[in-house]
């Protein structure tokens, strides 16, 4: 907790808004998607779907494959408190919805599903999207799945696996394929990475993924600052020779691989 806050204040320090932004490419997506204030319809849906989460009082035997939880001591856990203490924040639900509506885009990969609030997000941005949604643990993965029902997010694809697995399968598809046409087809116009808060996994990802870009592609990587492993991955994401555009909103890095932008890290506070 004493390194997060010690990276706060660093962030805080650093950080800027849109008047000290220059690139057009920036300033219009902080102006126009970042700092949007008006009310969606899909945020009430945001805030139903939350609340039926938050009351429910069922309690699963969590599957963790990841860095682990700073709150609980048991994998025994109420679904109700892992919305509370591990769901993605409203107010980065709401700009995430806000990022899948401004981009328009149409196929997202989700590396960690948890309970579907960032999924729910993801899909009420864009109901024309195709999302697929990885998941390790079979009974989250459960009470998500009988959400995105009750929710009628009719576009969300569930698989239970464990990621690096998957992944390499996606690589290997890749690789085989033989047009540009082929390996188009299994890119991702948006990937949200929030399964596994560690430096080698984080990079792991980054690296079989890579395949998948395109000018247009954005990721988001959450918890950047979760450690201070965590923030290595992130400075070597930053500096890899495909990303031309990053921005660092604390709790997100938003990576761009847009060949026409020159390589420029932002710091921004939403």
């Amino acid at each position: 907790m004493l390194f997060q806050i010690k990276s706060y204040l660093k962030f805080l320090w650093h950080s800027k808004n849109e008047h000290a932004v220059h690139s057009p490419f920036v300033f219009t997506l902080i102006t126009k998607c970042f700092y949007d204030k008006k009310e969606k319809p899909e945020y009430a849906v945001l805030k139903q779907y939350r609340k039926a989460l938050l009351t429910n009082t069922n309690t699963i035997e969590v599957t963790d494959f990841g860095a682990g939880s700073r709150v609980f001591k048991s994998n025994t856990r109420a679904v109700a408190q892992i919305a509370k203490t591990a769901g993605i924040t409203k107010k980065r639900a709401e700009l995430l919805l806000r990022i899948v509506r401004y981009f328009e885009s149409d196929t997202i990969l989700e590396i960690g599903t948890s309970l579907g609030l960032a999924t729910a997000a993801l899909s009420l941005g864009n109901k024309n999207t195709i999302i697929t949604t990885l998941e390790g643990c079979p009974e989250t993965s459960g009470v998500a799945q009988n959400q995105f029902k009750n929710f009628g997010l009719t576009n969300v694809n569930s698989v239970i696996t464990e990621f690096t697995s998957y992944l390499e399968k996606k690589d290997l598809a890749l690789a085989s394929a033989t047009t540009n046409s082929e390996k188009n087809k299994e890119g991702y116009s948006l990937i949200y990475f929030d399964g596994n808060h560690s430096k080698k996994a984080t990079l792991d990802y980054f690296e079989l993924l890579l395949p998948t870009i395109t000018n247009e592609t954005v990721w988001i990587f959450d918890d950047i600052h979760w450690s201070a492993a965590m923030e290595e991955a992130w400075e070597i994401i930053k500096q890899h020779p495909k990303v031309s555009v990053t921005i660092d909103t604390f709790q997100w890095g938003l990576v761009f691989f847009r060949h026409e932008q020159p390589k420029e890290h932002f710091i921004i506070r939403t």
